[in-house]
């Protein structure tokens, strides 16, 4: 026996209480009743809740005008199902989402009125609810939807009072561990997408540089603003397409994401990085008014030599930035525009 395992043993079989040893000492015992290092078992906490099968998730068809999204997929009440728990529909709630009523009872899904929908215990929103719309829920019930908090005070105050406990999707932190609930960022991204598309059917001539007997065509140019998830999903749907996708972002770190996509990343000869904590646009700090202008002057090349230009700065809880300003003759610069596309000729830019 090691000199330190018997000292422990000799202490022990004296009556003394040993408090802490080392870990090796759970080793090396020929007889387990004699380890004296082995720990009391843990008690196993027993959480009182209610079982899945007894709750329910509703989804109500959005009232929004043109609003198309559903705030789940058939893919997503299967899970949910599978789970246990049960999952009300509004009848034709994802008709505009090309969901059917049969794609959701197969999966399990229960096609509801509009009342019953609205009294389950969780609801599931894509738009924060209207007034006519918050008498329905349940009280003490609760609600999971974009809100929009710093923006809809008055909307919060309406909730807390119908005692619903809600929770705003558009506040999820950024963080490793709650990012399959970033649904800021899955909505970004399909908006990036929907913006080259958009443009696309809007342009009038191909993206990428053809060569016919007719002739040659050269290929589109798109100037991005912003490099954040809408504005490297546009980047590389514009590249897709063939077009030249030019970029811009205050953040120096994006320009290696940028190229990864096959787009330029233009910079300014001021340096200066805009680049905070957290990662969301609203974390981008202000910039220098030296920056600033350069940055301008920048945005008015681009406007003389590109088709295309898409904008994707968005604010969280505050107006989105005017990235462009239009100039009239004359020294009215007060006639200012956020701008989805200028083509080379259009006249009117200010530049610097």
């Amino acid at each position: 026996m090691f000199p330190r395992i018997q000292s422990v043993s000799m202490l022990v079989d004296m009556g003394f209480h040993v408090q802490k040893l080392s870990v090796r000492c759970s080793r090396g015992f020929k007889n387990a009743a004699r380890n004296y290092c082995q720990k009391a078992p843990k008690e196993e906490k027993v959480i009182a809740g209610t079982p899945y099968k007894k709750l329910s998730v509703g989804v109500p068809k959005e009232s929004f005008p043109n609003e198309r999204r559903v705030a789940i997929s058939p893919t997503a009440v299967q899970a949910l199902v599978k789970k246990g728990w049960n999952v009300n529909i509004e009848d034709g709630a994802g008709v505009e989402a090309k969901f059917t009523n049969a794609n959701f009872q197969e999966v399990g899904a229960k096609i509801t009125a509009k009342s019953e929908t609205y009294k389950s215990d969780i609801v599931l929103k894509v738009r924060p609810p209207s007034d006519s719309e918050i008498p329905l829920f349940k009280e003490n019930g609760t609600l999971i939807s974009f809100l929009y908090p710093q923006q809809n005070a008055e909307l919060v105050k309406k909730l807390a009072a119908h005692k619903l406990t809600t929770f705003a999707m558009d506040k999820v932190p950024r963080i490793s561990r709650a990012q399959v609930f970033d649904a800021l960022s899955s909505m970004a991204n399909i908006s990036g997408y929907k913006a080259v598309i958009e443009a696309a059917n809007n342009y009038g001539r191909f993206f990428s540089g053809q060569i016919t007997a007719a002739g040659k065509v050269p290929p589109a140019k798109v100037f991005i603003i912003g490099g954040g998830v809408a504005g490297l999903a546009a980047a590389g749907a514009a590249r897709n397409l063939g077009a030249i996708t030019r970029l811009y972002d205050v953040r120096p770190a994006v320009k290696e994401q940028a190229e990864s996509l096959g787009a330029e990343f233009l910079e300014v000869s001021v340096k200066e990085s805009g680049a905070a904590a957290g990662g969301y646009a609203k974390d981008i700090k202000e910039m220098s008014t030296e920056f600033q202008d350069a940055v301008k002057a920048l945005y008015a090349k681009q406007c003389k030599e590109v088709d295309i230009i898409i904008t994707t700065a968005l604010i969280p809880g505050k107006k989105a930035p005017i990235l462009i300003t239009k100039y009239q003759h004359g020294n009215d610069r007060d006639n200012e525009a956020r701008l989805g596309g200028c083509g080379p000729g259009c006249g009117g830019w200010w530049e610097h």
